[in-house]
């Protein structure tokens, strides 16, 4: 009877700390908040004269260049938890109806945040003129980050033509 009893007290203490594991760091869902809308700011990239230019080789292949153009609008944006880093999905709206081969790629350059801020522009392949409704103009994509790459994130923000939303770290 008093094993039984000292088994039962213990358990019952372990299960009732679980409610302050909820809402503190060590739970994974809370590393992230909920996004949040934020304006858009034009600028120019700087080039920078002190830095040398890629050389061109004879033997190196040439990337095909990609031409996609900045979907209209951002409408959801999810970073989730996976076991080696996050996920990060976006629900974004094309202007013309046909888009795809769609994907978020990185404003900073070769992904390291600027200030704790992970930018990523969302671009897709869009025909010219076709038009549809809201419904059929969403697109949805993701992009994997690993934990060393989101070592010094505390924002990620994704950036359409019209908005762009962010999720920051709590």
């Amino acid at each position: 009877m008093r094993k039984s009893f000292g088994l039962l007290l213990a358990s019952t203490l372990v299960l009732t700390s679980c409610g302050t594991v909820r809402d503190s760091r060590l739970n994974p869902f809370n590393w992230f908040g909920r996004a949040e809308r934020v304006d858009v700011a034009v600028t120019e990239k700087e080039i920078n004269p002190l830095i040398p230019q890629k050389r061109e080789s004879i033997f190196e292949r040439k990337e095909a260049e990609y031409a996609g153009t900045p979907v209209s609008v951002v409408n959801e944006l999810h970073i989730e938890r996976v076991s080696d880093g996050a996920l990060i999905r976006v629900k974004a709206t094309a202007s013309a109806q046909g888009a795809f081969d769609v994907v978020l790629q990185p404003a900073n350059e070769d992904e390291l945040p600027v200030d704790g801020v992970l930018t990523y522009n969302i671009l897709a392949l869009q025909p010219g003129r076709a038009q549809g409704t809201v419904r059929s103009r969403e697109i949805n994509v993701a992009r994997f980050r690993t934990n060393q790459e989101l070592a010094g994130v505390r924002t990620i923000r994704v950036v359409a033509t019209e908005n762009a939303l962010q999720s920051r770290r709590r």
